[in-house]
């Protein structure tokens, strides 16, 4: 059951306090809700509307997705599912990474949003660093703002979840995890996100037009021992279904494969551990 009464802090960036806050929203909830940020708001609503209307059209054959390097459409036939669930999410989404394909009358957009959100999180990385006990840092290999650099991992997605019909009972996005360091999701065109909070609770995500969500991705998580928790949320159903669906543009900021998040894993045996779990990649051999 979703407690719509408790949303999170709204942060602004020009805070003096800005870094503490946003550190202790991420520790308290695994979510950081921003205003006063640096995005261009107007242009990702320009996304949307574009992307909406090439999603209706029919992606061109060119861009079906490749299965290794990950770029590209995503139908619904071939959608993400949740770890450790067997149903795929009812989603459709564009894979867009700096070095990949994308039809040229879309990427100038998205390029610039996706190097625009790249850099700030660039320096919301810095600012975790400046807040994170010595202790923590000092089982760092490297500063996290360096895991990022040169890295050609990060990727953007452009998100439609179309409307379910009444028959449907399916999720739109299964309650999961990020795998990544940080997501930054601007403003959706419409509201579904829901945050499961540290004593089990589901509280819906403040959706103003604005706005930027950022949340910990599992592999912040692991190089950080847990000191920052990745945080279970989920896509539901709006309360009044929009006829075209829903669009959001998550930026999955990804370090360099080679980075060592921890004894354990390497980023690149990371993600393809979590691929193979989320049904996209062949899960690995035990």
């Amino acid at each position: 059951m979703t407690d719509s009464n408790s949303v999170l802090p709204l942060i602004s960036c020009r805070d003096p306090d800005f870094a503490q806050r946003f550190v202790a929203s991420l520790q308290d909830y695994g979510f950081g809700a921003l205003i006063d940020h640096p995005l261009d708001m107007q242009r990702v609503r320009s996304i949307y509307r574009d992307w909406r209307t090439y999603f209706a059209r029919g992606v061109d054959a060119e861009y079906d997705m490749d299965p290794i390097r990950q770029d590209g459409y995503f139908s619904t036939d071939v959608a993400e599912h949740a770890k450790g669930s067997r149903r795929r999410d009812f989603k459709e989404y564009f894979q867009y990474y700096a070095w990949g394909r994308c039809p040229q009358h879309l990427r100038a957009d998205l390029e610039a949003h996706f190097q625009q959100t790249v850099a700030f999180a660039a320096e919301l990385l810095i600012h975790i660093e400046r807040e994170a006990p010595a202790e923590v840092m000092a089982n760092l290999g490297e500063p996290l703002s360096g895991m990022i650099a040169n890295s050609h991992q990060s990727m953007l997605r452009v998100l439609h979840y179309p409307p379910i019909q009444a028959h449907d009972d399916g999720p739109r996005a299964a309650a999961h995890e990020d795998i990544n360091l940080l997501t930054l999701l601007p403003a959706a065109d419409g509201p579904g996100l829901e945050i499961c909070t540290r004593d089990g609770r589901w509280i819906e995500a403040p959706n103003r037009p604005e706005q930027l969500l950022v949340n910990i991705g599992d592999m912040l998580q692991e190089v950080l021992g847990g000191w920052l928790p990745s945080t279970t949320h989920r896509v539901v159903d709006e309360r009044e279904p929009r006829p075209t669906g829903r669009m959001s543009l998550p930026l999955f900021l990804h370090p360099r494969p080679e980075v060592q998040l921890s004894s354990r894993y390497s980023a690149e045996s990371y993600l393809n551990e979590r691929l193979g779990e989320l049904g996209v990649l062949p899960a690995p051999r035990l």
